[in-house]
Formats: C-alpha cells, sequence, structure tokens
C-alpha cells in the first residue's frame, strides 16, 4: 500500500491578522518539511482566523484574504517549500454566485485552498453551513458544491470543513463514492464541556461511513467568547484511533500512514448530495517504500474539572493577548468567585501581571478581608486595599439611600473605583460574576458587573466550587501552594453589602437553584418539565420570574469564556422588551 506522512497543524489564529496568520502557518510548514511531511494541513479559515463574523461581508477584506492566500503560495515556494502540498482554510468568494436577495453580499464562501508550487491548485467551500448555537454561516457564506479530491503520492485524499462532518450526508459518503483512501476534515469547532467525547465518537462513525482514515485537525486558541481546543483525531477506516493531539496546545501531529492506492483513472462525475468532484494530481506515483517511523502518539485526556479550568485560562490569555492587553485587574473580595477569577488570571497572564484591590465598606467582615490578603499572598499577584467608607458617607450624605439603593452604591463605587484604576495604570478590568448570578439578575449594574471580560461568566456557582478545589488540588500534587485560601472556599457565599448577608437570603441553595438554571438555560425546559423533573413548583416559578426579568442586565454585562452549550450571548438571544412568562403561560 502506499504510504504518507501527514502534518496535521494545530495552530491559533487571530482574526484578521492575515501577515501574522500567514507568519506562523510559514513557520510551520517548515517544521513540518523538516519531519519528513509529506502533505500538510492548517485548520478551517487559519489564515483570516475565525469567526470573522461580519468581516466576511466587506468586500476588501475578502480581497485581502484572497491576495494574501496567493502570497502565501508563492513565498512557501520561493522559501524552498512548494513541493510540499498544503492545505489551508481561507476567507473567498464564489464566482458564479449571482447576487439573490436573502444571499450574502459578495457571495463569500468559508473555504480551504492547496498550495503546491507557488500556485493554488485546489480550492473549495464549505459544503454544509451550521445556523445554530454561535453559528450564523447562513448569514456570512454560500455553500461549496464540490467533493475536493487530491491525489498525493497515488493516494486520493478526500477534504472537507468542519460541519462536513457534523452533518449527515455530503462529503463523508462522496468520499467513499469517489474511492478516496483518506479524508481529512479542517475545523475550527469552539469547545464546550464534553465534546471531546461527542467530537471523538463522531469522528469514528465518520470514518466508517466514509469507508477510510479519517483526519479531524482543530483549531487552538481563543477569540472574544469562543475557545478552541485542538484535540485533533486520526482514526482509521475501522474507527479505531490512529493518533491524538493535546487539548488546548499548539502542536503538530506527524504520522506515517499506510492507505489504499488510487484507482487507475480519475474520479469524476456527480456524486452524493449533488457534488461534483473535482479532482487535481498533485503527486500520481506512491513513494518508495519506507519504515514507519511516526505515530503521532496518543495525547493524555485532561480530567472534566482541569478541562473546563483550562479553557478558562486559555480564553483569558487570548482575550487579553489578541487585545494588546499586558496586565489585568481584579476587585478581590475574599469570597469564592473573585478568588477563582485571581487564580485564573495568574495561570493565563502570570501573577506580576495580576492586580488585585479590596475596597472594603463598613459591613466587609475581617475574615474576608483578610482572605483577599492571603489570595494575593498565595499567588504573589500584586495587591493595596483602598477603603470605600469615605466615599460611601459622601453619598449617603448627599442622598440618603436606604435598602437596596443604599447596598447597591458600595458595589457601583468599587467598579468607579477599578475603573479609575484600570484608566491610570493601564489595566484591564475583570468581571467576577458567575453564570447562576447573572442568570437570576444576582448583580449589580454598573457595579460588579464592571469590567472588558468575565472569566467565569458561563460557571455555574456550583462548578466554580468545584474549580476551585481542583485548583488547590493540582497545585498540592505540584508541590505548589494552592492559591485559593480554603476560608474563600468553605465560608457561605455572602455580597456582604449589609451586615449578616448570605445569599440565600435571597436565592435557594445553589446546588437546587443550578439544576434548575441548567434546565431553563442550556435545555429551554419550561416550567412544566422542570417541575415534573422533580423541582417545587413555588420555587421553579420564582427562579424563572428572575430570570425572564434578568434580560436586560445580561445584554450589559462584559463578554466572557463560552464553555457551555448554550452560554448568554450569541448562544441564547431572547429579547429584553418581552412579556412572554413561562409561570403563567401568556
Amino acid at each position: 500500500m502506499p504510504q504518507l506522512r501527514l502534518a496535521l497543524n494545530q495552530i491559533d489564529s487571530t482574526v484578521g491578522d492575515l501577515s501574522g496568520n500567514a507568519e506562523s502557518i510559514v513557520r510551520r510548514t517548515r517544521h513540518s518539511a523538516e519531519q519528513g511531511a509529506h502533505l500538510v494541513a492548517f485548520p478551517e479559515m487559519a489564515l483570516t482566523g475565525y469567526p470573522v463574523e461580519d468581516l466576511a461581508l466587506r468586500a476588501s477584506f475578502v480581497a485581502a484574504s484572497r491576495a494574501a492566500l496567493l502570497a502565501l503560495a508563492v513565498r512557501l515556494a520561493d522559501e524552498d517549500l512548494g513541493e510540499l502540498p498544503v492545505i489551508v482554510g481561507y476567507l473567498d468568494r464564489s464566482e458564479a454566485a449571482q447576487p439573490t436577495y436573502g444571499q450574502p453580499a459578495g457571495a463569500p464562501r468559508n473555504a480551504a485552498a492547496v498550495l503546491h508550487r507557488g500556485e493554488v491548485v485546489l480550492s473549495f467551500a464549505k459544503h454544509h453551513l451550521p445556523n445554530y448555537g454561535v453559528f450564523d454561516e447562513f448569514r456570512y457564506f454560500v455553500p461549496g458544491d464540490t467533493l475536493p479530491v487530491i491525489r498525493v503520492h497515488g493516494v486520493d485524499v478526500a477534504l472537507a470543513i468542519c460541519e462536513d462532518l457534523w452533518q449527515d450526508g455530503g462529503r463523508v459518503p462522496a468520499a467513499r463514492s469517489a474511492g478516496a483512501g483518506l479524508l481529512i476534515s479542517i475545523n475550527a469547532s469552539p469547545y464546550e464541556q464534553n465534546k471531546d467525547d461527542t467530537r471523538l465518537e463522531l469522528v469514528r462513525k465518520r470514518a466508517q461511513e466514509a469507508g477510510c482514515t479519517t483526519a479531524y485537525l482543530a483549531m487552538i486558541g481563543g477569540q472574544d467568547e469562543l475557545v478552541f481546543d485542538g484535540d485533533s483525531i486520526v482514526v482509521d477506516a475501522s474507527g479505531e484511533v490512529v493518533a491524538r493531539a493535546p487539548q488546548f496546545s499548539e502542536g503538530c501531529v506527524v504520522l506515517d500512514l499506510e492507505l489504499p492506492a488510487a484507482a487507475p483513472g480519475i474520479p469524476s462525475g456527480i456524486v452524493d448530495d449533488g457534488l461534483r468532484i473535482d479532482h487535481v494530481v498533485v503527486s500520481a506515483d506512491p513513494l518508495p517504500s519506507y519504515d514507519p517511523e511516526l505515530t503521532g502518539g496518543y495525547a493524555e485526556r485532561l480530567d472534566d474539572d482541569e478541562e473546563v479550568y483550562s479553557a478558562l485560562v486559555v480564553g483569558l490569555r487570548a482575550y487579553a493577548a489578541k487585545n494588546g492587553f499586558r496586565s489585568v485587574l481584579i476587585g478581590l473580595s475574599g469570597g469564592i468567585d473573585s478568588a477563582l477569577v485571581a487564580a485564573i488570571a495568574c495561570d493565563a497572564v502570570g501573577a506580576q501581571n495580576v492586580y488585585g484591590v479590596s475596597m472594603p465598606s463598613k459591613y466587609s467582615s475581617e475574615h474576608s478581608k483578610d482572605d483577599a490578603a492571603e489570595l494575593a499572598r498565595r499567588t504573589g499577584l500584586h495587591f493595596r486595599t483602598v477603603s470605600i467608607e469615605p466615599l460611601f458617607d459622601a453619598y449617603m450624605g448627599s442622598l440618603a439611600l436606604t435598602g437596596l439603593a443604599e447596598e447597591n452604591l458600595q458595589s457601583r463605587l468599587r467598579g468607579t473605583l477599578l475603573m479609575a484604576v484600570s484608566n491610570q495604570e493601564g489595566h484591564i478590568v475583570l468581571a467576577p460574576g458567575n453564570k447562576s448570578e447573572l442568570a437570576v439578575g444576582y448583580s449589580t449594574l454598573y457595579g460588579d458587573s464592571v469590567g472588558a471580560y468575565g472569566p467565569i461568566k458561563d460557571v455555574y456557582k456550583t462548578t466554580v466550587f468545584r474549580l476551585a478545589h481542583w485548583r488547590n488540588r493540582a497545585a498540592e500534587e505540584r508541590g505548589q501552594t494552592p492559591p485559593i485560601p480554603e476560608a474563600s472556599i468553605t465560608k457561605p457565599p455572602s455580597a456582604e453589602l449589609r451586615p449578616g448577608q448570605m445569599d440565600t437570603d435571597s436565592l435557594p441553595d445553589y446546588d437546587v437553584l443550578d439544576r434548575i438554571l441548567e434546565l431553563y438555560v442550556d435545555r429551554d425546559q419550561g416550567k412544566e418539565a422542570i417541575v415534573a423533573a422533580g423541582f417545587d413548583e413555588e420555587l421553579v416559578t420564582r427562579t424563572l420570574r428572575l430570570v425572564d426579568t434578568a434580560e436586560y442586565k445580561r445584554r450589559q454585562y462584559p463578554p466572557g469564556t463560552k464553555i457551555s452549550a448554550k452560554g448568554f450571548g450569541k448562544d441564547r438571544r431572547l429579547p429584553i422588551t418581552n412579556r412572554w412568562r413561562e409561570t403563567t403561560g401568556h
């Protein structure tokens, strides 16, 4: 059987950084060549970054992407890499599509190309366009209608892009019909909890349907609220895993494959779903036989808590770095949320770039002030204390606020202080709110919602506790100081805005609350279904009412790392002005 050494480059691209992304592709191609690769691949839209959103509708950006692709092909050849075929994702446009009402302006395409000897020898567009969750690809792209196949050293290699594997039909069965010996899918599939298990089963199933070895190449890094976890996978035609890349780290999987020889003729015609085979011969003859040396390996899987924590670190690190921020600022209350955010920040950007401020009021307990200082000591972050009492007294002297207005004033004074320090010193403020609080509106607009980024915005409170335990345990296993004080984890949650205040004064126990929220927010279950699942009807009614009336608050909250199947933001889009209530049915 013909042999082929495949290099799958799991890289982090930045949206709009065409020159920087091209530089990364050249560098990684050179590394792949040094490893003796015969075919090199990069992720979906690696040249432009992903997702480009409305940039796809801007003709100038589409033109720049196309020009960058051609320049990349030439540069690879100029640097003696032209003989190595390279698959790279980019933004293209359809030359054939006519302007049509309801079609994206300019007919952009989520495309990929094969570069060889200084030219684009084959280009194609994603066939299946996702239109769910965070995806709006019907808004941005027109679909491709070909099955692209390249013959490399006597092997026919079929190509696909991301959703082409996730949906039934299309390029997967078409690859079998065309007699492909290898199917390569390039992807930019965002991370979600437990998606790695789903992904593995998907690739196994598609390999069996395609009847050939299947390589799933994934992106790594972060873009705004999305995180990409890598985890590239290669399986054989029977569905057995051949190689698996690390999660949440850049790298190159290089492996030797023995693959079926291409048929003597050139496949052509129309195959499954009306796809036309577009076949290009890059190198017709098989390579001389050699001893396989590279297996690609199987990277150790992260456990569930480490996986989520890693996603939060990668998301914050990418947001800060790609937007040109070097340091972050956090209000440290001594509570669990700000403590976890501080630990994530120290891991993401380094403790030397993390600045914490304790802002006690007359209601702040001594143990909370001590816990904030202890967190700073354990992590090594910069720490200062600025009391809000003089400011609070001045406001109260002018306004004589009471009740909730008095409580919220404290939070807003802290937000103002953080933004003042941010403006003065150049740090970005991190908002510490978790998903449970955002769901029920248990946050103060222009107070604890102040910030440029919310690292735990998509993390339920019960998971916050679990991640804090995991991070401390991981530190102990590595012989390091656990970053989060035990008291921050064990004490009852409280905003400390009035004497003796506890979260449970306003909210049910978080274990119960989070299970209700998961059904309502993440799974879109209605009141009747949630009550039928065993929850108290009165509690469900009150919780759902809180969620429904807090939409205006959530809309004003900063972006934050998405880890669930349905995070607040692009995933869950509800009108602010909305009189429908699950609790009443009207």
